[in-house]
């Protein structure tokens, strides 16, 4: 199987679902200089942001497999009604 083709696969579900499924007790989120560790805390942190409705637009999808697959990505987020410009993000 393809590397890119699952982490491109990858990124298409995770930014159009946010599911708190994809997410382990073992997973960490970077936030503004705060890192939250685990599901139930990362949903929670992603919940109480104060917009409701964002848009990404991924720029670059890049993986590597790692004893899994390790996925990189960047793009533009847009958050509705609140910025007139998108912000930068990238997420691994």
């Amino acid at each position: 199987m393809d590397p890119y083709a699952v982490a491109k696969a990858f990124v298409e579900h995770y930014y159009t679902t946010f599911d708190a499924h994809l997410y382990r007790d073992s997973s960490m989120l970077s936030f503004e200089g705060h890192n939250i560790h685990g599901s139930q805390s990362i949903v929670a942190k992603l919940t109480r942001l104060p917009f409701r409705q964002c848009q990404h637009s991924i720029t670059t999808i890049d993986c590597q497999p790692a004893g899994g697959l390790f996925v990189f990505v960047s793009g533009n987020l847009q958050v509705t009604g609140e910025i007139p410009h998108a912000l930068k993000f990238s997420q691994d």
